[in-house]
C-alpha cells in the first residue's frame, strides 16, 4: 500500500492505496464520493471526470498515487445544499434522463466555462464531444450549457 495525500472537495485525505487503484476506484470506494461514475474505464464515455486543479481530468485513466499533493473536485464538490447554476440549467433544460453521464458532462462543462466563459456553441460541441450519453439526443445538454455561460463571466445572447 501506498499513502496518498490530496485534497477533494476542499478536504484534506491521506489514504492508503495499491499502486494500480484508478483515482476513480479511490474516489468511488476508498472516498466514498460516489457521484463519480465508472463506465467504459478506457477514458472514453466521460462519466469518471473529475476536476483536478481546474482541469478536466478522466479518473478512471489516472492512478491515484498520482493525485499526490493536487485538488480533485468531484461533481459533489461543485455545489453545496443547492444546485449550482450549471445544475439549475440541466435540471430546466432537461439536459439528463438517467443521469449516468451526469456528473462527467457537470464537470466537464465547469472546467470548460471556468476556463473560457465565452465560449461558443461550436466551441461547447466540440467539448463535450468528449462525453458520451445514450439519453438526451445532446441538444439539451448543449442548451444547458449555452444558458449556464451567463454565470461564468459571460453574458448570455440566446
Amino acid at each position: 500500500m501506498t499513502q496518498v495525500k490530496f485534497e477533494i472537495n476542499g478536504k484534506a485525505v491521506d489514504v492508503g492505496v495499491e499502486a494500480r487503484t484508478t483515482l476513480a476506484d479511490c474516489i468511488r470506494d476508498d472516498l466514498h464520493q460516489t457521484g463519480t461514475h465508472v463506465g467504459c474505464e478506457h477514458g472514453v464515455c466521460g462519466a469518471c471526470t473529475v476536476l483536478v486543479n481546474g482541469e478536466a481530468v478522466r479518473s478512471c485513466l489516472m492512478l491515484a498515487v498520482q493525485a499526490q499533493g493536487e485538488k480533485v473536485v468531484t461533481v459533489e464538490g461543485l455545489s453545496g445544499d443547492d444546485l449550482t447554476p450549471l445544475q439549475a440549467t440541466f435540471r430546466k433544460h432537461h439536459a439528463l434522463q438517467c443521469g449516468f453521464c451526469t456528473p462527467g458532462f457537470i464537470t466537464t462543462a465547469h472546467a470548460l466555462l471556468t476556463n473560457e466563459p465565452d465560449a461558443d456553441e461550436d466551441r461547447i460541441r466540440d467539448v463535450l464531444s468528449g462525453n458520451l450519453c445514450r439519453c438526451t439526443g445532446y441538444v439539451p445538454i448543449v442548451e444547458a450549457v449555452l444558458e449556464a455561460r451567463s454565470h461564468y463571466g459571460r453574458k448570455a445572447t440566446s
